[in-house]
Parts: C-alpha cells; sequence; structure tokens
C-alpha cells in the first residue's frame, strides 16, 4: 500500500507508448522529455528516429542521465540535491579518485568470490542498499520494487523511516530478503518502542540509528522549489495499519534532543543488533564502541545535511582505526563503480551502501532498473578484484592502494 498519493500526484503522470512492455507501464514525464518535432520536420522520419533502440546502460552514471530526463525537476533537485554550495556531495565521488591501485599479478584468479558476512548474514557481495525515503517519487511500486530487486541479488536493503510503502507489503512481496530497518528517533517515546517491536515482528535482522539528522539541513534546491519537508509532502503516519488513528506524524517530530545516554534505552527494548549510521570522526566512533552498538556506517547522508564536511572514505580510515576491530564498519556515499567498492574495502570497511543510484535505476525501469544498477556494480567489483589478484573479499587489503600525490 502506497502511504504518498499526495506525492505521485505532484511529481507522476502516467502513459504508456509504443515499445511499452505493458500498457500502462509509468513513465515520469515533462515537457522536456516529449519528443519536439519541428513543424516542417516529416513525421515518418521523426517516428522512426523516436524508434532507435536505445543504447545499454553500462554503468551507473548511464541511469543517472536517463534518470534526470525521466523525472520532473523538483523530483530530481530532491533526490541529487545536497546541502549547501554542495562540496560535499561532489567530494564524496572526488575523494576516490585520488586513491589508486596496487595489483598483484601472477596470482590464480580463475575463481573469484565476492560473498560476505555482515551481522552474521551471508550477502552475494558487499554491495547493499542505502536507507532513502519515498521510492515512490521513482516508481509508483516505490519500496516494494526495491525490496524485491535487493533479494533477488542477495543482498541487504534497509529500509526508511519515511518509505512510501508499508512495513507490511515491504516485507510480504519480498520475503526472503535480508532486511534492517532506518530509524529516525521520534520525539514520541512510546512511537519509538511501537516501531522497533513492529519491525522485529517482521523480520528485519538489525535497526540502524540515523546519528547526523537532529535537524534537516540546508537543502537550497528544497527551498528554490518550496519542497517543504516538514509539511505536506512528506506527512507520513508511523503506526502499523492496525495502529493508524489519530493525526500523521511529520519528518519534523524527529528528536533533536537524542543523545548518547538515550542509547541504554534503546537497547533495552530490543534484541536487534544496533548500527549507527553518520558517524565521521574517531571521537564519536570511540563512544559508539563504549556503548555497545553492534555496527557503524561512515556517511554524510550524501552531502544532504553539513555541507564541507569530509568525504565519507575520507572519514572512513580514522573510523576503522578508532573500533580497532571489535564492531562491524560500513561506507555509504559517492560510490559509482567497482573500484570504488574495492577500495573502501581496503581501507577497511565491511561493506558498502548505495543511496542515490537506486533511486535511478528506481527511476528508469523499476525493479528492473534497480537489479541492472546491482549487477553492474558486482559485476564490476568482480572484475577489480580479479585485475588486483584478489580471489576473496578477505584478500582486499590496506596494500591494495595508494594515495594519489596529485
Amino acid at each position: 500500500m502506497l502511504r504518498s498519493g499526495l506525492l505521485l500526484g505532484l511529481f507522476w503522470e502516467f502513459g504508456a507508448e509504443e515499445g511499452d512492455e505493458v500498457a500502462g507501464t509509468p513513465r515520469i514525464m515533462t515537457t522536456a522529455s516529449w519528443p519536439q518535432v519541428e513543424e516542417n520536420t516529416d513525421m515518418a522520419t521523426a517516428s522512426k528516429r523516436q524508434k532507435t533502440p536505445e543504447m545499454p546502460f553500462v554503468c551507473l552514471t548511464d541511469f543517472q542521465a536517463q534518470a534526470r530526463e525521466r523525472l520532473s525537476k523538483t523530483t530530481w533537485d530532491y533526490i541529487e540535491g545536497g546541502a549547501g554550495e554542495g562540496f560535499t556531495k561532489e567530494d564524496n565521488i572526488a575523494a576516490f579518485k585520488k586513491i589508486r591501485l596496487r595489483p598483484r599479478y601472477l596470482k590464480d584468479v580463475s575463481e573469484v568470490d565476492t560473498r560476505t558476512i555482515i551481522q552474521g548474514e551471508k550477502i552475494s557481495a558487499p554491495i547493499c542498499i542505502s536507507p532513502t525515503g519515498f521510492h515512490c517519487l521513482a516508481w509508483p511500486d516505490g519500496e516494494m520494487s526495491t525490496a524485491r530487486a535487493a533479494q533477488a541479488a542477495d543482498i541487504c536493503y534497509i529500509t526508511s523511516t519515511y518509505a512510501s510503502c508499508t512495513l507490511e507489503d515491504i516485507v510480504a512481496t519480498a520475503p526472503r530478503g535480508l532486511r534492517w530497518f532506518q530509524l529516525y528517533v521520534q520525539r514520541d517515546r512510546q512511537l519509538n518502542k511501537q516501531l522497533i517491536q513492529r519491525v522485529e515482528s517482521l523480520g528485519f535482522k538489525a535497526l540502524v540509528i540515523t546519528v547526523d539528522v537532529p535537524i534537516t539541513g540546508n537543502r537550497r534546491h528544497d527551498i528554490r522549489n518550496q519542497v517543504d519537508l516538514k509539511t505536506n509532502l512528506l506527512l507520513k503516519d508511523l503506526r502499523s495499519p492496525k495502529e493508524s488513528s489519530g493525526p500523521c506524524l511529520q519528518m519534523s517530530s524527529i528528536d533533536p534532543s537524542n543523545c548518547w545516554d538515550d542509547l541504554s534505552w534503546l537497547q533495552s527494548i530490543t534484541q536487534l543488533p544496533i548500527i549507527l549510521k553518520g558517524i565521521l570522526t574517531k571521537e564519536d566512533a570511540e563512544l559508539a564502541v563504549k556503548h555497545n552498538v553492534q555496527g557503524i556506517i561512515v556517511s554524510n547522508h550524501g552531502g544532504r545535511q553539513l555541507d564541507e564536511v569530509l568525504a565519507s572514505i575520507d572519514a572512513l580510515t580514522e573510523v576503522v582505526a578508532a573500533v580497532k576491530g571489535k564492531i562491524e564498519v560500513y561506507l555509504d556515499g559517492g560510490i559509482r563503480t567497482g573500484n570504488d567498492v574495492l577500495k573502501s574495502l581496503a581501507l577497511g570497511a565491511k561493506c558498502v551502501f548505495l543511496g542515490r543510484p537506486i533511486l535511478w535505476g528506481l527511476a528508469c525501469k523499476g525493479e528492473r532498473g534497480v537489479e541492472e544498477v546491482l549487477n553492474i556494480l558486482k559485476n564490476e567489483f568482480h572484475t577489480s578484484m580479479t585485475l588486483t589478484g584478489c580471489r576473496s573479499v578477505a584478500e582486499i587489503n590496506r596494500d591494495l592502494i595508494q594515495f594519489s600525490r596529485l
């Protein structure tokens, strides 16, 4: 069940055209996406040109370009925009290019295994899906399509507090998928408790607490587009369908007073592993270990919260060093290629998580698009492992990389 009909009305138009697999296949339409034909252009030629087969998607940025054409400007800006001047958003990607690879050759790489284990669960590759809200902005089935693709790829999908589908529907559509739940701690403690008990009963395997959003960052594109994150666009009832009664809860209900001491209360009401998302410094990493959490996602929220912080990959080393192997460390932000995945693991990440690229795939082809994004990255990672002489994820280490002197 979609929870955001208002969003669909604002950002989507529906239609079908010749060549769609199913009549009524959703397409995100803008005036720029309509074929433009000059008055004197031969219509048969124009029609023939429109039916020219599209080039295949071969990398993640191919999906980015196509998604931009298919989505409305408001939706694209919401998904793609960063905070402030967008420095951190861009640096997340650029920082990877400062790292060079040191391949080892004459090793038997006839068999290369990308599988790994996170929080005791096996996954096909250390490439998983970050929590992002309101997938219905990109595709009508929203998170249900994302969950099915994650299940097919045999990787972990972190479902957002602000998913546009009910948690029950997400689980029902992909019952065998590995799922973690991302929680924005709400002011109402009883609501937090209900949410946690609900995800436990639905089979989610970990609780991911986002720590870098006491308030929403300064997202200029959303302000210009008058996307009000605190009112009508992101209204969301966080209670289960059976419990829903009374007013909807809004994004402004996130508790800005949430602090380290509150972790003990969360730990007292759940047996799920607790993972903190948004840690960037050794000081906070040490506190995470002290407070007995089970994992850290090094993340700057895709550059959407505080601009001019470290790129995620640049913050990874000090966080990994601080935890001293006591808890698992993951990375989110700027992953665009298989080499990026390899570099992250070489610097100590157990796994990486994808945000925007998943939404690009969803916008282009729905479930199939997300599957393609994941498969492209998994194949690139397999190639990167092979060409650097790594036969298993366990063989990826710091010796594989060197920071550029440029």
